[in-house]
């Protein structure tokens, strides 16, 4: 693999590259790419117009770049979640239906939360989470369920951290967290009044595959208005319909 005089290869640092576009800021223009980075200008600028011809990048109409197309069809050719959300996705259509705000599958990825997908309704409660999405695994209520059955280094790990609470209501303090994680377990469901925002609920419960093991969160975001622990069934039941679903073999998780 070809390496820059730094020692980086020109692999990394085209990842580099494409890491710093997010959700919130989908186009950028080079001069920036380069001081996220730390390239120089000509060498952002060079890598940039390679990616663009491979499709990987793409130049938007106001001079900035973005992420291409080509992009997004190898990433949903080639993800290994794609089984598990085709399973779910019934599931959570019945789901969205009932509760007419928010219904989402999340995963856990490294040391967060991921949502692989959303169902969401005009006029719903204020959700922070979006598809291809991260949350802290803390602070939300899919990711308190992933958190409660991972493994435990990672755990320990979530636990020595600042916990950075985004409200008042959420944790924080590592015991809190400890005790929400063990409540989790006990009661097989999340169910997090205003941790993300004051307006809203979110309520979580596990997701196993044919082997029991935790695969995903099911959640849903509702108003906080009390009356989030009324669909903690509704919520398990879709559940065990998804691992039905698993389980028949017509779709795996990744």
């Amino acid at each position: 693999m070809v390496r820059t005089g730094t020692g980086e290869s020109v692999l990394s640092r085209a990842i580099g590259i494409i890491e710093v576009f997010s959700p919130d800021e989908p186009v950028l223009p080079v001069s920036e790419i380069a001081r996220r980075t730390g390239l120089h200008v000509a060498t952002a600028s060079r890598l940039i117009a390679e990616l663009v011809g491979h499709g990987l990048l793409e130049r938007a109409p106001d001079r900035g770049v973005r992420i291409g197309v080509r992009m997004w069809e190898l990433g949903w050719r080639a993800s290994p979640r794609l089984g598990l959300r085709d399973a779910a996705m019934p599931f959570l259509e019945d789901l969205h239906a009932v509760v007419g705000h928010h219904a989402q599958l999340g995963v856990l990825d490294g040391g967060d939360v991921l949502f692989i997908e959303r169902l969401s309704a005009r006029d719903a409660v204020i959700n922070y989470s979006r598809i291809a999405g991260r949350l802290d695994l803390p602070h939300s209520s899919s990711g308190l369920v992933l958190l409660a059955h991972a493994p435990l280094e990672l755990q320990e790990e979530v636990l020595r951290r600042p916990l950075r609470p985004p409200t008042g209501a959420a944790f924080s303090t590592p015991q809190q967290l400890r005790a929400a994680l063990a409540d989790v377990r006990r009661q097989q469901s999340a169910v997090l009044a205003g941790h993300q925002h004051g307006d809203a609920t979110g309520v979580a419960v596990p997701v196993r595959d044919g082997r029991g093991e935790v695969v995903a969160a099911l959640s849903v975001i509702v108003p906080n208005d009390g009356r989030g622990t009324a669909l903690v069934p509704v919520l398990l039941a879709a559940a065990r319909g998804i691992t039905r679903s698993l389980t028949a073999g017509t779709a795996r998780p990744g």
